[in-house]
């Protein structure tokens, strides 16, 4: 990277990083206007005094296309701001996710008559904390931002943009209604999406209690992830604020992928193109369902006295207190019906502020009890097991594999017209590919001596070392009921294996009625 310190008085110093990423140059103290530039990169001017008192993070963005809105979750009828970064003229459309995208409106193509100038700048330092601030620097205009209004129907849009050159890119927008229109609420597990998006150098699992001073050169060298037999992911006392404005390249869905498509890649399978196959398949089986993301549950924009059921999917594993405490009022109380269709759920605590949340890992050894203080879990370790709610709580037994389930009680209502018998697999079929082998997979949940005495065991996975994930069914005194699958991969196969959506089915069904039993 070249380059340029210019002080007050114009006096001009040059100098280039190292192979290091490092900067090394002997300045008089005083005001420094600093240009960078980098092939492939976005030349910026950065400000600073000297001298300093830590290292300094000059960050510039790799040229390409990105983008998010802002806000990602809004009700109908409000507005967001998209924030695109390209280096050329992109167009941008509007869709709707259901079992086939639906284009819901043009948004046009967008340039600007200066060179590069729909060019985003980041800041410098550790943005993954106070996050990227796009359409902040140049976009003074109120005619140089852009913002759209939320359609009327709720769901989960997708902005695609895409340039000449051939590049595209989508992102996510959670649409949650004005007013509740059905029975049925659904969650969008973006707290787990923000948890695992690492854009900014920074994600829960990379550097997940703070930037590190100097750049990461090469990971399997230098990451205690990786280097170190005894680290696990979280041995630290505390832990930064992660953003949520930031893009998450981790949740873009190629504009030609169908719902029946196979999931590939590492972490599409268990983020928003998984979470999009539940949704779908709601659709298909014309189940009319509201859709929310996890911090409307949390913020009141989701009441849930105004539902029948609740559907929590894939991979919903970081929770606030406060939405861990509705949620089972609701359920143990006032007779509500949780459907949790994923695995590792509500694993972690985490606190929200007005754009960030901080993750409560706290210092563990392993995932297992006897590396979390012989907890269930790092939300047990604050509070209580989740098995108190949900039944079953995720242990590493079976982790990244995949496997269909086996029938344990084929008299039950949930298998009703399904044909299956004790000792039957099902679940075959899964368009998980990360971990593909079947329904039960990538991270499963199974029964602790936390789960309640009415926890009712109906299946289990066939992984190996007896990391199957249970299925279970539980119901309270009040009415409500919990129906817990224990699987990751669950989603992924709804759309594809109907022994999986027959009894996903039956399961909806059942707890819309006004009695489970």
């Amino acid at each position: 990277m070249l380059l340029e310190f210019t002080d007050s008085a114009g006096h001009s110093w040059e100098t280039r990083s190292r192979a290091s990423g490092s900067v090394w140059l002997d300045l008089p103290a005083g005001q420094y206007s600093v240009i960078l530039r980098k092939d492939g990169f976005g030349a910026k001017i950065s400000a600073l005094t000297i001298p300093v008192t830590e290292p300094v993070h000059f960050r510039l963005l790799s040229d390409g296309l990105l983008g998010y809105a802002w806000p990602k979750w809004v009700q109908s009828g409000c507005e967001a701001e998209f924030r695109v970064h390209a280096v050329e003229a992109y167009r941008l459309q509007l869709w709707r996710y259901g079992w086939q995208p639906e284009l819901v409106r043009q948004l046009g193509w967008h340039d600007e008559h200066g060179p590069r100038a729909v060019m985003q700048v980041t800041p410098d330092g550790d943005y993954t904390q106070t996050g990227c601030r796009w359409n902040s620097v140049g976009y003074t205009s109120v005619t140089h931002r852009q913002f759209v209004t939320a359609p009327a129907r709720s769901g989960l849009y997708y902005f695609r943009a895409e340039v000449r050159s051939g590049r595209r890119f989508s992102f996510p927008w959670i649409v949650a209604p004005a007013q509740p229109q059905a029975k049925v609420a659904v969650l969008a597990s973006n707290l787990t999406w923000n948890a695992y998006n690492s854009f900014g150098g920074r994600s829960n699992y990379i550097h997940a209690d703070q930037l590190p001073e100097t750049p990461t050169v090469n990971s399997r060298v230098e990451l205690k992830r990786y280097s170190d037999p005894e680290h696990g992911t979280w041995g630290y006392p505390r832990y930064a604020p992660l953003s949520f404005e930031r893009p998450e390249p981790f949740c873009d869905i190629d504009f030609d992928e169908r719902i029946t498509d196979p999931i590939e890649g590492r972490q599409a399978c268990h983020l928003a193109p998984a979470e999009w196959r539940l949704l779908g398949w709601l659709e298909r089986e014309q189940f009319a369902y509201d859709y929310y993301a996890e911090t409307q549950l949390h913020d009141g924009t989701l009441n849930l006295q105004d539902y029948r059921v609740l559907i929590i999917a894939v991979h919903p594993e970081y929770w606030s207190l406060k939405m861990y405490q509705q949620v089972r009022q609701w359920v143990q109380q006032t007779g509500g019906r949780l459907m949790y269709l994923g695995g590792n759920g509500l694993n972690c605590e985490v606190d929200l502020q007005a754009d960030a949340m901080t993750v409560h890992n706290g210092n563990i050894q392993s995932l297992w009890p006897a590396g979390m203080n012989n907890c269930d879990s790092r939300f047990g370790m604050r509070h209580e097991s989740e098995a108190s709610l949900l039944g079953v709580v995720f242990t590493p037994a079976g982790a990244m594999t995949g496997a269909p389930y086996r029938v344990e009680d084929e008299s039950h209502w949930v298998f009703a017209g399904t044909g299956l018998r004790n000792g039957d697999l099902f679940g075959r079929e899964c368009l998980h590919q990360r971990c593909p082998g079947g329904a039960s997979g990538h991270e499963t949940d199974k029964r602790s001596a936390s789960s309640p005495p009415r926890t009712h065991l109906l299946a289990r996975g066939t992984n190996p070392d007896d990391g199957g994930a249970e299925m279970v069914l539980l119901e309270t005194d009040s009415g409500g009921a919990v129906f817990s699958v224990g699987s990751i991969n669950y989603v992924a196969s709804l759309p594809v294996d109907s022994q999986i959506s027959a009894i996903t089915a039956n399961v909806l069904r059942r707890f819309l009625l006004d009695s489970v039993s």
